[in-house]
Order: structure tokens, then C-alpha cells, then sequence
């Protein structure tokens, strides 16, 4: 009962393609029973406090967290990052027979990448990112692909261009212009100065029409970075009544990660049009390079977590 808040904490905040932090979260678990009381204490908890804070998405985060926790309690250790990339390499070539490619199509893209994008991406993902990327490797003009994920109400989008200081600002402006809240963010430079950057955004507006949707992004955010057209600053829309009558001073926090290498951003403050805007453009202006983002909204609250270098 005492751990009720830190499964939440642990699938909306940390990077569950990390196998650490599943063995971190099975040990505090203890069992799978204990694992399974907390999954449902959670998921009942998160559902009840208010129709705005629970969404698919979030769904999916808890049962990542659950399914890959009790692997882990069932096997009885952590597996080895370097078997964790071998198994998801292996299973990502399995999946790009299915469009009839060679058994060479991935060489030319993986060899651009570091174990950290093989660490932070699932199999399908990377499969994806090969077939969509494999003959574009040095292409001069960006790519965007999205589509529908396959569980859920979200959208994934894809995103690989030259790399330039204001991509993250520039792609976070187009998105909240165009009504899509950015929940999760992956940001990677190849070893040839492209970005591959990943997105998961929820629309805003409820829209109907999926393909129409899929295919305005694509083309207007890649006809943006083309152009270089400097970031679409967000309105500033309105603020909530609770946020208004009831504001609550905004906490910053940074601190360095585990492995000494990054620094972790925390960020607690009330939600607002353009909150995600302002930390880009912020990070942009003194030079941190961003390398991950889990973008959590609690009702009226915004609990934002970022890894960043540099600056």
C-alpha cells in the first residue's frame, strides 16, 4: 500500500526500456503478487481521481511496467543490455522480412546508431524506423512518417532530418499550433549529424478522420523543416479556473543520473498552452541537448521529466 504512488511515478517518468530501472521496480515490488495488487491499486486510483487524468496512454505505460516486471520477477535477473539490443535486433530483422526486404537492408541505418537507441526503442519501433529510413540514410530533406499506434488513441511520429540547435522547439511549436500534446519524446544524433527523433502525441481536438491526420502531419511538419521556418509559438489559450484561483509556484529541480553521464530536469508546475514550448526554447537558447522527455499531465498539474547534456 505504501509503494501505491510509485508505479505511477516509475511508468509515466522513467524509461522503461531500461532494464535497470525494471529490475529497480521488481525488487521494490518484491513478488508478482505483490505485483499484480499494485497494478490494479494503481490503475483503479489513477481512473478515479478525474476523467482528465487517465487516457490510453497512460494505460499502456502501467501495463508496460507490469508485463516487463513480472518477466523479470519470473526469471529471476535483469537481462544483460547487450543481450537486451541483440534480442530486439534479432526480433526487428524478423519483422522486416515480412516486407520482403534483404537481410541487409538495417546495415547502412544501424550502423549510424548507438546502444542507447537500440536500448530506448522496441523492436517493432526499430523495424519501423529501418524500413521507413534504409534508403534515405543521407537524404537532404527531412523525413516525417506517423501513423496510429497499435494499442491505444495515441499517434507515433518520426522524425529525421540534419540536426540543427532549435529542431526539438521547432517540432514542439508545430505540434501545439496543430492542436497535438507531446506525452513522450526520444531524441537521438546519429554518428553522421542526423537526428532521429520519436514522438508520442495525443490529439487534442478528439478528431475523427486518421488518415487525414497522419498525412497533414507529415507533410506540413516536414514542409516546415524543410524551409527552416523558425517555431510556431503556441497560443497562449486559456488558463483553468483552478489554475487561476489556486496557483501553485512552479518546482525545478537537476540533479545528475545514475551512470554520471546526463542530467535529469524535473519540472512540477500548473499545466498551460505552450508549458512544453517554453522548456524547449529554453534548453535551446543555452545549448542542452535534449535526449528524452516524459510529459505527464495530473488534471491541472504538469509533472515534466527531461534528459539533457550540454549547456
Amino acid at each position: 500500500m505504501r509503494n501505491h504512488l510509485v508505479m505511477s511515478q516509475v511508468a509515466q517518468k522513467e524509461d522503461l526500456t531500461d532494464p535497470d530501472v525494471i529490475a529497480n521496480f521488481g525488487q521494490l515490488v518484491g513478488d508478482a503478487r505483490h505485483l499484480s495488487a499494485l497494478y490494479l491499486l494503481t490503475h483503479a486510483d489513477i481512473r478515479g481521481t478525474s476523467p482528465k487524468v487517465w487516457n490510453q496512454w497512460k494505460g499502456k505505460l502501467l501495463a508496460d511496467l507490469y508485463f516487463q516486471t513480472l518477466h523479470y520477477l519470473t526469471q529471476g535477473e535483469a537481462p544483460a543490455p547487450h543481450g537486451v539490443i541483440a534480442e530486439r535486433q534479432a526480433e526487428a530483422m524478423r519483422l522486416l522480412r515480412f516486407f520482403a526486404l534483404s537481410d541487409t537492408v538495417h546495415e547502412r541505418l544501424w550502423k549510424q546508431l548507438d546502444t542507447v537507441y537500440f536500448l530506448r526503442h522496441s523492436a517493432e519501433e526499430i523495424a519501423w524506423h529501418t524500413r521507413s529510413l534504409h534508403y534515405r540514410i543521407s537524404n537532404n530533406k527531412p523525413v516525417v512518417r506517423a501513423r496510429l499506434h497499435q494499442e491505444g488513441e495515441d499517434l507515433q511520429v518520426m522524425v529525421y532530418t540534419q540536426d540543427q540547435p532549435d529542431l526539438f522547439a521547432r517540432i514542439v511549436g508545430f505540434f501545439a499550433r496543430a492542436g497535438y500534446s507531446i506525452v513522450d519524446a526520444k531524441v537521438h544524433t546519429t554518428a553522421h549529424g542526423y537526428a532521429l527523433d520519436s514522438f508520442v502525441v495525443l490529439d487534442v481536438e478528439n478528431r475523427d478522420n486518421n488518415r487525414e491526420m497522419l498525412a497533414y502531419i507529415e507533410h506540413e511538419l516536414e514542409e516546415r523543416l524543410i524551409h527552416q521556418s523558425p517555431p510556431d509559438i503556441p497560443s497562449s489559450g486559456r488558463l483553468s479556473r483552478q489554475v487561476k484561483h489556486f496557483p501553485m509556484r512552479p518546482e525545478v529541480s537537476i540533479h545528475g543520473d545514475e551512470k554520471g553521464t546526463h542530467f535529469i530536469l524535473s519540472l512540477v508546475t500548473p499545466d498551460r498552452p505552450g508549458l512544453l514550448y517554453t522548456v524547449a526554447n529554453t534548453l535551446a537558447e543555452h545549448g542542452a541537448h535534449l535526449h528524452t522527455a516524459k510529459i505527464t499531465t495530473l488534471g491541472e498539474r504538469a509533472e515534466d521529466v527531461f534528459l539533457i547534456s550540454g549547456g
